[in-house]
Protein backbone atom coordinates (compact mmCIF):
# COMPACT_ATOMS: atom_id res chain seq x y z
CA UNK A 1 0.00 0.00 0.00
CA UNK A 2 1.57 3.13 -0.73
CA UNK A 3 2.55 5.70 1.93
CA UNK A 4 -0.02 8.27 2.82
CA UNK A 5 1.01 11.63 1.29
CA UNK A 6 2.53 14.14 4.50
CA UNK A 7 1.29 17.10 2.08
CA UNK A 8 -1.83 17.33 -0.32
CA UNK A 9 -3.07 20.32 -2.24
CA UNK A 10 -6.67 20.22 -3.43
CA UNK A 11 -8.50 22.03 -5.89
CA UNK A 12 -6.48 25.25 -5.11
CA UNK A 13 -6.99 28.29 -5.88
CA UNK A 14 -4.87 31.84 -5.18
CA UNK A 15 -5.92 34.59 -6.30
CA UNK A 16 -3.49 37.99 -5.40
CA UNK A 17 -5.82 41.13 -3.93
CA UNK A 18 -5.32 43.56 -7.47
CA UNK A 19 -7.25 39.88 -9.60
CA UNK A 20 -3.77 38.41 -10.63
CA UNK A 21 -4.69 34.01 -10.50
CA UNK A 22 -1.48 32.67 -9.33
CA UNK A 23 -2.70 29.37 -9.17
CA UNK A 24 -5.89 27.89 -10.59
CA UNK A 25 -7.54 24.83 -9.54
CA UNK A 26 -4.60 22.98 -8.57
CA UNK A 27 -4.32 19.79 -7.24
CA UNK A 28 -0.96 17.81 -6.04
CA UNK A 29 0.23 15.96 -3.46
CA UNK A 30 4.25 15.66 -1.77
CA UNK A 31 4.96 11.90 -0.30
CA UNK A 32 7.57 11.16 2.49
CA UNK A 33 11.01 11.48 1.46
CA UNK A 34 13.06 13.72 -0.52
CA UNK A 35 11.11 15.57 -3.36
CA UNK A 36 12.30 18.60 -6.03
CA UNK A 37 9.45 21.55 -7.25
CA UNK A 38 10.90 22.98 -10.36
CA UNK A 39 9.49 24.89 -12.77
CA UNK A 40 10.07 28.43 -14.62
CA UNK A 41 10.35 31.40 -13.08
CA UNK A 42 6.76 32.92 -12.21
CA UNK A 43 5.09 29.76 -12.67
CA UNK A 44 4.06 30.46 -8.73
CA UNK A 45 6.76 28.01 -6.55
CA UNK A 46 7.30 30.47 -4.20
CA UNK A 47 3.30 30.71 -3.75
CA UNK A 48 2.78 27.08 -2.87
CA UNK A 49 5.07 26.99 -0.74
CA UNK A 50 3.76 30.43 1.29
CA UNK A 51 0.51 28.72 0.93
CA UNK A 52 1.79 25.54 2.47
CA UNK A 53 4.00 26.88 5.24
CA UNK A 54 0.35 28.81 6.19
CA UNK A 55 2.19 32.15 5.10
CA UNK A 56 -0.81 33.10 2.60
CA UNK A 57 -4.64 31.18 2.61
CA UNK A 58 -6.11 29.47 -0.54
CA UNK A 59 -8.98 31.80 -2.10
CA UNK A 60 -10.72 28.31 -2.53
CA UNK A 61 -9.43 24.61 -1.97
CA UNK A 62 -7.59 22.94 0.62
CA UNK A 63 -3.99 22.66 1.64
CA UNK A 64 -3.39 19.57 3.84
CA UNK A 65 -0.08 18.53 5.77
CA UNK A 66 1.23 15.55 8.39
CA UNK A 67 2.43 17.97 11.18
CA UNK A 68 3.83 21.52 11.49
CA UNK A 69 5.62 22.58 8.61
CA UNK A 70 9.56 24.11 8.68
CA UNK A 71 10.64 26.96 5.98
CA UNK A 72 13.70 27.93 4.69
CA UNK A 73 12.57 31.29 2.32
CA UNK A 74 15.07 32.45 -0.43
CA UNK A 75 15.88 35.50 1.98
CA UNK A 76 16.66 35.02 5.18
CA UNK A 77 14.59 37.62 7.35
CA UNK A 78 17.38 39.03 10.12
CA UNK A 79 17.53 41.71 12.61
CA UNK A 80 20.55 43.63 13.47
CA UNK A 81 20.77 42.00 16.74
CA UNK A 82 20.15 38.50 15.53
CA UNK A 83 22.61 35.64 16.64
CA UNK A 84 23.42 32.40 15.01
CA UNK A 85 20.94 30.86 17.87
CA UNK A 86 18.12 33.02 16.79
CA UNK A 87 18.89 31.41 12.76
CA UNK A 88 18.73 28.25 14.55
CA UNK A 89 15.20 28.90 15.94
CA UNK A 90 16.70 28.56 19.85
CA UNK A 91 17.20 31.54 21.08
CA UNK A 92 13.99 31.56 23.31
CA UNK A 93 14.74 28.01 24.60
CA UNK A 94 18.43 28.82 25.01
CA UNK A 95 17.75 31.50 27.05
CA UNK A 96 15.34 29.86 29.49
CA UNK A 97 17.95 27.10 29.97
CA UNK A 98 20.89 29.65 30.71
CA UNK A 99 18.53 31.70 33.31
CA UNK A 100 18.14 27.80 34.88
CA UNK A 101 21.49 26.73 34.96
CA UNK A 102 22.22 30.43 36.16
CA UNK A 103 19.65 29.78 39.64
CA UNK A 104 16.39 31.05 38.12
CA UNK A 105 13.46 28.45 38.53
CA UNK A 106 10.86 30.91 36.98
CA UNK A 107 7.93 28.35 35.69
CA UNK A 108 8.07 29.63 32.23
CA UNK A 109 11.36 29.10 31.89
CA UNK A 110 10.94 25.22 32.45
CA UNK A 111 7.86 25.56 30.03
CA UNK A 112 10.57 26.89 27.20
CA UNK A 113 12.91 24.07 27.81
CA UNK A 114 10.62 20.93 28.04
CA UNK A 115 12.48 17.81 27.63
CA UNK A 116 15.25 19.29 25.15
CA UNK A 117 17.66 19.93 28.28
CA UNK A 118 20.70 19.35 26.05
CA UNK A 119 19.66 21.71 23.42
CA UNK A 120 23.10 23.77 23.83
CA UNK A 121 25.03 20.36 23.12
CA UNK A 122 23.08 19.71 19.76
CA UNK A 123 23.14 23.48 18.86
CA UNK A 124 26.87 22.81 18.94
CA UNK A 125 27.18 19.41 17.29
CA UNK A 126 24.41 20.64 14.35
CA UNK A 127 27.32 23.54 14.07
CA UNK A 128 29.70 21.68 14.07
CA UNK A 129 28.20 19.88 11.18
CA UNK A 130 28.21 22.24 8.79
CA UNK A 131 31.91 24.08 10.07
CA UNK A 132 30.35 26.78 12.18
CA UNK A 133 31.07 25.07 15.82
CA UNK A 134 34.23 25.88 17.79
CA UNK A 135 35.89 23.71 20.03
CA UNK A 136 38.17 24.98 22.64
CA UNK A 137 41.24 24.76 24.64
CA UNK A 138 42.16 20.52 25.41
CA UNK A 139 38.84 19.84 23.50
CA UNK A 140 36.14 21.95 25.87
CA UNK A 141 34.00 22.90 23.55
CA UNK A 142 33.06 26.88 23.51
CA UNK A 143 29.80 26.31 21.65
CA UNK A 144 28.23 29.43 23.72
CA UNK A 145 30.60 31.76 21.78
CA UNK A 146 29.48 30.11 18.63
CA UNK A 147 25.86 30.16 19.23
CA UNK A 148 25.70 34.45 20.66
CA UNK A 149 27.95 35.41 17.66
CA UNK A 150 26.12 37.77 15.68
CA UNK A 151 24.39 36.95 12.17
CA UNK A 152 25.75 40.39 10.52
CA UNK A 153 29.18 38.73 11.22
CA UNK A 154 28.20 35.40 8.85
CA UNK A 155 28.89 35.27 5.43
CA UNK A 156 25.18 34.55 3.10
CA UNK A 157 26.02 31.04 2.53
CA UNK A 158 27.27 30.15 6.26
CA UNK A 159 23.88 32.32 7.33
CA UNK A 160 22.03 29.70 4.99
CA UNK A 161 23.60 26.96 6.13
CA UNK A 162 23.27 27.64 9.97
CA UNK A 163 18.99 27.72 9.35
CA UNK A 164 18.83 24.50 7.44
CA UNK A 165 20.80 23.48 10.46
CA UNK A 166 18.45 24.81 12.58
CA UNK A 167 15.29 23.44 10.46
CA UNK A 168 16.97 19.80 11.54
CA UNK A 169 17.89 20.52 15.05
CA UNK A 170 14.08 21.34 15.17
CA UNK A 171 12.98 18.42 13.23
CA UNK A 172 9.49 18.98 12.03
CA UNK A 173 7.96 16.55 10.02
CA UNK A 174 7.81 18.52 6.76
CA UNK A 175 10.93 21.29 6.11
CA UNK A 176 10.99 23.57 2.58
CA UNK A 177 13.60 24.56 1.54
CA UNK A 178 13.68 27.75 -1.38
CA UNK A 179 16.80 27.68 -2.79
CA UNK A 180 19.04 26.38 -0.37
CA UNK A 181 22.02 27.00 -2.64
CA UNK A 182 21.98 30.12 -3.17
CA UNK A 183 25.14 31.64 -2.10
CA UNK A 184 27.18 28.45 -1.04
CA UNK A 185 30.78 27.72 -2.12
CA UNK A 186 31.58 24.11 -3.19
CA UNK A 187 32.52 22.96 0.46
CA UNK A 188 29.29 24.39 1.69
CA UNK A 189 27.39 22.81 -1.43
CA UNK A 190 28.58 19.62 -0.08
CA UNK A 191 27.89 20.28 3.34
CA UNK A 192 23.93 20.86 2.47
CA UNK A 193 24.14 18.11 -0.19
CA UNK A 194 25.21 15.44 2.52
CA UNK A 195 22.10 17.33 4.72
CA UNK A 196 19.70 16.39 2.14
CA UNK A 197 20.67 12.77 1.32
CA UNK A 198 20.83 12.09 5.23
CA UNK A 199 17.40 13.88 5.54
CA UNK A 200 15.03 12.51 7.78
CA UNK A 201 11.30 13.02 7.29
CA UNK A 202 9.50 14.76 4.55
CA UNK A 203 11.77 17.21 2.46
CA UNK A 204 10.73 19.23 -0.40
CA UNK A 205 13.29 21.37 -2.54
CA UNK A 206 12.60 24.28 -4.33
CA UNK A 207 15.40 24.95 -6.66
CA UNK A 208 17.05 25.35 -10.24
CA UNK A 209 20.37 23.75 -9.21
CA UNK A 210 21.22 21.18 -11.17
CA UNK A 211 23.32 19.13 -8.77
CA UNK A 212 21.48 19.71 -6.10
CA UNK A 213 18.22 18.04 -7.83
CA UNK A 214 20.17 14.81 -8.55
CA UNK A 215 19.80 14.47 -4.54
CA UNK A 216 15.78 14.07 -4.61
CA UNK A 217 13.09 10.98 -4.85
CA UNK A 218 10.46 12.39 -7.06
CA UNK A 219 10.12 15.65 -9.25
CA UNK A 220 7.42 17.75 -9.01
CA UNK A 221 7.22 19.99 -12.30
CA UNK A 222 4.66 23.24 -11.82
CA UNK A 223 4.12 24.37 -15.28
CA UNK A 224 1.12 26.56 -16.30
CA UNK A 225 -1.10 25.96 -13.11
CA UNK A 226 -0.91 22.36 -13.10
CA UNK A 227 1.22 20.55 -11.48
CA UNK A 228 2.70 16.86 -12.44
CA UNK A 229 4.72 14.37 -10.43
CA UNK A 230 7.55 12.55 -12.15
CA UNK A 231 9.38 9.49 -10.07
CA UNK A 232 13.31 9.93 -9.58
CA UNK A 233 15.97 12.63 -10.09
CA UNK A 234 15.77 15.84 -12.32
CA UNK A 235 17.64 14.25 -14.70
CA UNK A 236 15.66 11.37 -14.87
CA UNK A 237 12.52 14.11 -15.19
CA UNK A 238 14.43 15.63 -18.19
CA UNK A 239 15.31 12.14 -19.86
CA UNK A 240 10.97 11.40 -19.65
CA UNK A 241 9.85 15.34 -20.76
CA UNK A 242 12.21 15.04 -23.98
CA UNK A 243 10.70 11.47 -25.08
CA UNK A 244 7.30 12.65 -24.13
CA UNK A 245 7.93 15.68 -26.27
CA UNK A 246 9.39 14.15 -29.30
CA UNK A 247 6.23 12.02 -29.44
CA UNK A 248 4.43 15.35 -29.26
CA UNK A 249 6.18 16.43 -32.10
CA UNK A 250 5.30 13.26 -34.39
CA UNK A 251 1.74 13.75 -33.74
CA UNK A 252 1.94 17.78 -34.58
CA UNK A 253 3.74 16.58 -37.86
CA UNK A 254 1.26 13.94 -38.64
CA UNK A 255 -1.53 16.39 -37.44
CA UNK A 256 -0.31 18.86 -39.74
CA UNK A 257 -0.20 16.59 -42.53
CA UNK A 258 -4.05 15.41 -42.07
CA UNK A 259 -4.73 18.82 -42.08
CA UNK A 260 -2.97 19.84 -45.30
CA UNK A 261 -4.43 16.81 -46.69
CA UNK A 262 -8.20 17.33 -45.73
CA UNK A 263 -7.12 21.21 -47.17
CA UNK A 264 -6.48 19.78 -50.49
CA UNK A 265 -9.32 17.36 -50.70
CA UNK A 266 -11.75 20.13 -49.80
CA UNK A 267 -10.18 22.49 -52.32
CA UNK A 268 -10.14 19.46 -54.78
CA UNK A 269 -14.15 19.15 -53.72
CA UNK A 270 -15.12 22.63 -54.39
CA UNK A 271 -13.49 22.56 -57.80
CA UNK A 272 -15.85 19.53 -58.43
CA UNK A 273 -18.72 20.77 -57.52
CA UNK A 274 -18.01 24.29 -59.74
CA UNK A 275 -17.16 21.96 -62.83
CA UNK A 276 -20.76 19.83 -62.13
CA UNK A 277 -22.63 22.98 -61.55
CA UNK A 278 -21.60 24.93 -64.78
CA UNK A 279 -22.08 21.51 -66.47
CA UNK A 280 -25.87 21.05 -64.55
CA UNK A 281 -26.60 25.12 -66.01
CA UNK A 282 -25.65 23.69 -69.86
CA UNK A 283 -27.34 20.56 -69.34
CA UNK A 284 -30.59 22.62 -68.31
CA UNK A 285 -30.57 24.88 -71.36
CA UNK A 286 -33.77 24.32 -73.30
CA UNK A 287 -35.19 22.13 -70.12
CA UNK A 288 -39.11 23.04 -68.98
CA UNK A 289 -38.37 25.17 -66.42
CA UNK A 290 -39.75 22.93 -63.80
CA UNK A 291 -36.95 20.06 -64.41
CA UNK A 292 -34.62 23.10 -64.72
CA UNK A 293 -34.83 24.04 -60.82
CA UNK A 294 -35.66 20.82 -59.58
CA UNK A 295 -32.24 19.51 -61.07
CA UNK A 296 -30.80 23.05 -59.54
CA UNK A 297 -32.10 22.42 -56.43
CA UNK A 298 -30.86 18.74 -55.99
CA UNK A 299 -27.29 19.98 -57.01
CA UNK A 300 -27.40 22.36 -54.71
CA UNK A 301 -28.32 20.14 -51.67
CA UNK A 302 -25.64 17.44 -53.43
CA UNK A 303 -22.98 20.11 -53.14
CA UNK A 304 -23.75 21.48 -49.68
CA UNK A 305 -23.54 17.74 -47.99
CA UNK A 306 -20.10 17.48 -49.92
CA UNK A 307 -19.05 21.15 -48.53
CA UNK A 308 -20.25 20.40 -44.97
CA UNK A 309 -18.64 16.89 -44.95
CA UNK A 310 -15.37 18.72 -46.29
CA UNK A 311 -15.29 21.24 -43.96
CA UNK A 312 -16.04 19.39 -40.90
CA UNK A 313 -12.93 16.59 -41.82
CA UNK A 314 -11.42 19.99 -42.12
CA UNK A 315 -12.05 21.29 -38.77
CA UNK A 316 -11.69 18.06 -37.17
CA UNK A 317 -8.10 18.15 -38.60
CA UNK A 318 -7.39 21.36 -37.63
CA UNK A 319 -8.74 21.04 -33.75
CA UNK A 320 -6.24 18.10 -33.48
CA UNK A 321 -3.43 19.75 -34.92
CA UNK A 322 -3.94 22.58 -31.93
CA UNK A 323 -4.63 20.19 -29.81
CA UNK A 324 -0.87 18.72 -30.26
CA UNK A 325 0.36 21.85 -30.62
CA UNK A 326 -0.48 22.70 -27.12
CA UNK A 327 1.16 20.02 -25.62
CA UNK A 328 4.40 21.51 -27.25
CA UNK A 329 6.62 23.32 -24.70
CA UNK A 330 7.20 26.85 -26.03
CA UNK A 331 7.50 28.51 -22.89
CA UNK A 332 8.42 32.32 -23.01
CA UNK A 333 12.36 33.33 -21.92
CA UNK A 334 13.82 36.30 -20.68
CA UNK A 335 15.11 39.20 -23.14
CA UNK A 336 17.62 41.28 -21.67
CA UNK A 337 19.46 44.19 -23.72
CA UNK A 338 21.69 45.72 -21.57
CA UNK A 339 22.82 50.05 -22.54
CA UNK A 340 25.76 51.32 -24.41
CA UNK A 341 27.77 53.32 -21.82
CA UNK A 342 30.10 55.28 -23.31
CA UNK A 343 33.40 53.42 -21.93
CA UNK A 344 36.14 53.97 -23.95
CA UNK A 345 39.04 51.30 -23.73
CA UNK A 346 41.43 53.81 -22.00
CA UNK A 347 39.41 54.75 -19.37
CA UNK A 348 40.31 53.43 -15.79
CA UNK A 349 36.89 52.36 -13.74
CA UNK A 350 38.36 50.57 -10.83
CA UNK A 351 41.22 49.88 -8.71
CA UNK A 352 40.90 46.79 -6.52
CA UNK A 353 43.76 45.55 -4.27
CA UNK A 354 44.10 42.30 -2.50
CA UNK A 355 46.50 41.49 0.06
CA UNK A 356 48.94 43.77 -1.35
CA UNK A 357 48.46 42.72 -4.89
CA UNK A 358 46.33 45.59 -7.27
CA UNK A 359 44.27 45.06 -9.99
CA UNK A 360 43.46 47.90 -12.32
CA UNK A 361 40.15 47.34 -14.20
CA UNK A 362 40.35 49.49 -17.42
CA UNK A 363 37.18 49.84 -20.20
CA UNK A 364 35.10 47.10 -21.08
CA UNK A 365 36.79 44.57 -18.91
CA UNK A 366 35.12 41.36 -17.59
CA UNK A 367 36.18 40.92 -14.12
CA UNK A 368 35.30 37.81 -11.98
CA UNK A 369 36.09 38.36 -7.50
CA UNK A 370 35.85 34.11 -6.33
CA UNK A 371 36.80 32.59 -2.75
CA UNK A 372 35.06 30.56 -0.35
CA UNK A 373 31.79 31.59 1.90
CA UNK A 374 33.24 34.63 4.53
CA UNK A 375 36.30 35.70 3.08
CA UNK A 376 34.88 39.30 2.05
CA UNK A 377 33.59 39.04 -1.79
CA UNK A 378 30.50 41.54 -1.11
CA UNK A 379 32.16 43.43 1.44
CA UNK A 380 34.85 44.32 -1.91
CA UNK A 381 31.98 44.90 -3.74
CA UNK A 382 30.35 47.37 -0.91
CA UNK A 383 33.59 48.90 -1.31
CA UNK A 384 33.48 49.32 -5.08
CA UNK A 385 29.73 50.53 -4.92
CA UNK A 386 30.38 53.05 -2.11
CA UNK A 387 28.45 51.15 0.77
CA UNK A 388 29.67 53.26 3.96
CA UNK A 389 29.65 50.60 6.39
CA UNK A 390 32.28 48.61 3.88
CA UNK A 391 34.18 52.09 3.92
CA UNK A 392 34.33 51.97 7.42
CA UNK A 393 35.40 48.77 8.19
CA UNK A 394 37.42 47.79 5.48
CA UNK A 395 39.29 44.02 4.82
CA UNK A 396 42.93 43.66 5.68
CA UNK A 397 45.26 44.90 3.20
CA UNK A 398 41.94 44.78 0.80
CA UNK A 399 39.79 47.70 -1.01
CA UNK A 400 37.97 48.67 -4.05
CA UNK A 401 38.21 52.15 -5.56
CA UNK A 402 36.08 53.14 -8.13
CA UNK A 403 37.09 56.11 -10.45
CA UNK A 404 33.69 56.49 -12.16
CA UNK A 405 30.36 57.48 -11.22
CA UNK A 406 27.86 55.59 -13.10
CA UNK A 407 28.12 52.56 -10.69
CA UNK A 408 25.02 49.93 -10.69
CA UNK A 409 24.82 47.20 -8.20
CA UNK A 410 22.74 43.99 -7.58
CA UNK A 411 23.44 42.68 -4.09
CA UNK A 412 22.92 39.26 -3.16
CA UNK A 413 19.46 39.75 -1.64
CA UNK A 414 18.20 41.58 -4.31
CA UNK A 415 17.48 44.61 -1.43
CA UNK A 416 17.66 47.52 -3.75
CA UNK A 417 13.69 47.14 -4.08
CA UNK A 418 11.49 49.06 -1.75
CA UNK A 419 9.18 46.61 -0.77
CA UNK A 420 6.33 48.98 0.02
CA UNK A 421 6.42 50.55 -3.52
CA UNK A 422 5.03 48.78 -6.75
CA UNK A 423 7.31 47.24 -9.43
CA UNK A 424 6.36 50.16 -11.51
CA UNK A 425 7.70 52.52 -9.10
CA UNK A 426 10.62 50.90 -8.04
CA UNK A 427 11.82 50.77 -11.61
CA UNK A 428 11.24 54.23 -12.47
CA UNK A 429 12.62 55.64 -9.18
CA UNK A 430 16.15 55.33 -11.21
CA UNK A 431 14.46 56.93 -14.36
CA UNK A 432 12.27 59.63 -13.40
CA UNK A 433 12.16 60.86 -17.13
CA UNK A 434 11.59 57.58 -18.70
CA UNK A 435 7.89 57.54 -19.96
CA UNK A 436 5.06 55.09 -17.78
CA UNK A 437 4.37 53.49 -21.60
CA UNK A 438 8.10 52.96 -22.28
CA UNK A 439 8.98 51.25 -18.71
CA UNK A 440 5.85 48.90 -19.07
CA UNK A 441 7.40 48.16 -22.40
CA UNK A 442 11.01 47.38 -20.82
CA UNK A 443 9.46 45.21 -17.96
CA UNK A 444 7.58 42.98 -20.32
CA UNK A 445 11.28 42.42 -22.00
CA UNK A 446 11.93 41.14 -18.33
CA UNK A 447 8.37 38.79 -18.34
CA UNK A 448 6.87 41.10 -15.83
CA UNK A 449 3.55 42.50 -17.10
CA UNK A 450 -0.10 42.89 -16.64
CA UNK A 451 -1.07 43.60 -13.71
CA UNK A 452 2.29 42.79 -11.55
CA UNK A 453 3.61 46.30 -12.95
CA UNK A 454 1.23 47.27 -10.47
CA UNK A 455 2.05 44.83 -7.23
CA UNK A 456 4.31 46.00 -4.10
CA UNK A 457 7.24 44.57 -4.87
CA UNK A 458 7.48 42.37 -1.44
CA UNK A 459 4.94 40.25 -3.73
CA UNK A 460 7.45 38.93 -5.88
CA UNK A 461 9.06 35.67 -6.16
CA UNK A 462 13.00 35.24 -5.97
CA UNK A 463 12.90 35.19 -9.98
CA UNK A 464 10.66 37.47 -10.41
CA UNK A 465 12.63 39.83 -8.00
CA UNK A 466 15.85 39.74 -9.93
CA UNK A 467 14.28 40.44 -12.99
CA UNK A 468 12.50 43.72 -11.53
CA UNK A 469 15.77 44.70 -10.17
CA UNK A 470 18.33 43.94 -12.91
CA UNK A 471 15.12 45.93 -14.71
CA UNK A 472 16.43 48.89 -12.83
CA UNK A 473 19.69 49.16 -13.40
CA UNK A 474 19.02 48.90 -17.32
CA UNK A 475 16.43 51.46 -17.47
CA UNK A 476 18.52 53.70 -15.22
CA UNK A 477 19.13 57.08 -16.97
CA UNK A 478 22.18 57.93 -17.92
CA UNK A 479 23.01 54.43 -17.92
CA UNK A 480 25.67 52.61 -15.81
CA UNK A 481 29.19 52.68 -17.04
CA UNK A 482 29.98 49.49 -14.55
CA UNK A 483 28.09 46.73 -13.66
CA UNK A 484 28.36 44.69 -10.24
CA UNK A 485 26.65 41.61 -9.79
CA UNK A 486 26.72 39.72 -6.60
CA UNK A 487 25.58 36.30 -7.25
CA UNK A 488 23.18 37.20 -9.96
CA UNK A 489 22.00 33.29 -11.25
CA UNK A 490 20.59 32.87 -7.47
CA UNK A 491 17.02 32.01 -8.03
CA UNK A 492 16.91 31.92 -12.09
CA UNK A 493 15.22 29.40 -14.01
CA UNK A 494 18.05 28.02 -16.66
CA UNK A 495 16.91 29.43 -19.85
CA UNK A 496 17.07 32.60 -18.00
CA UNK A 497 20.41 32.13 -17.21
CA UNK A 498 21.49 31.41 -20.71
CA UNK A 499 19.28 34.62 -21.60
CA UNK A 500 21.86 36.56 -19.21
CA UNK A 501 24.98 34.98 -20.31
CA UNK A 502 24.04 36.50 -23.81
CA UNK A 503 23.15 40.01 -22.01
CA UNK A 504 26.33 40.36 -20.13
CA UNK A 505 28.71 39.14 -23.17
CA UNK A 506 27.07 41.61 -25.08
CA UNK A 507 27.43 44.78 -22.55
CA UNK A 508 30.40 47.14 -23.86
CA UNK A 509 30.47 48.60 -20.12
CA UNK A 510 32.53 47.07 -17.35
CA UNK A 511 31.60 44.34 -15.15
CA UNK A 512 32.48 43.02 -11.78
CA UNK A 513 30.76 39.73 -10.95
CA UNK A 514 30.81 37.29 -7.79
CA UNK A 515 29.41 34.03 -8.25
CA UNK A 516 30.21 30.83 -7.19
CA UNK A 517 28.92 29.53 -10.43
CA UNK A 518 31.60 28.16 -12.52
CA UNK A 519 29.71 27.18 -15.45
CA UNK A 520 28.27 30.39 -15.62
CA UNK A 521 31.67 32.21 -14.91
CA UNK A 522 33.51 30.41 -17.35
CA UNK A 523 30.78 31.40 -20.39
CA UNK A 524 31.20 35.01 -19.58
CA UNK A 525 34.87 35.38 -21.41
CA UNK A 526 36.58 36.66 -18.18
CA UNK A 527 39.34 38.98 -18.61
CA UNK A 528 40.08 39.21 -15.43
CA UNK A 529 40.22 36.67 -12.04
CA UNK A 530 40.33 38.81 -8.63
CA UNK A 531 40.51 35.42 -5.88
CA UNK A 532 40.19 36.21 -1.98
CA UNK A 533 41.44 33.60 0.38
Amino acid sequence: MPATPSVVLHDVTFTWPDGTVALDHLSTAFGSGRTSLVGRNGAGKSTLVRLVTGQLHPTSGTVRTSGPVDLLPQRLATRPEDTVADLLGIRPALAALRAILDGDAAPEHFDAVGDDWDLEERAAAALDGIGLGAIGLAGIRTGAAVLDRPVATLSGGQAVLAAVAGIRLRGRPVAFLDEPTNNLDRRARGLLLDLVDDWRGTLVVVSHDRELLEHVDETVELRQGSATVYGGTYAQYEAHVAVQQAAVEREVRVAEQRHRAEQRQRIEAETKIARRARSGRKAAEGMPKIFANEMRKRGEQTAGKLRTGYAEDEAAALSAKHEAESRLRDDESLHVTLPVPDVPASRRIATVTVRGRQTIVQGPERVAVVGDNGVGKSTLLDQLVGVPDAREHPLPETSAVPHVDRVAYLPQRKDTLDDTASVLDNVRRDAPHVPVAEVRNRLARFLVRGDTVDRPAGALSGGERFRVALAALVLADPPPQVLVLDEPTNDLDLTSVDQLVDALRAYRGALVVVSHDETFLERLDLTTRIELR
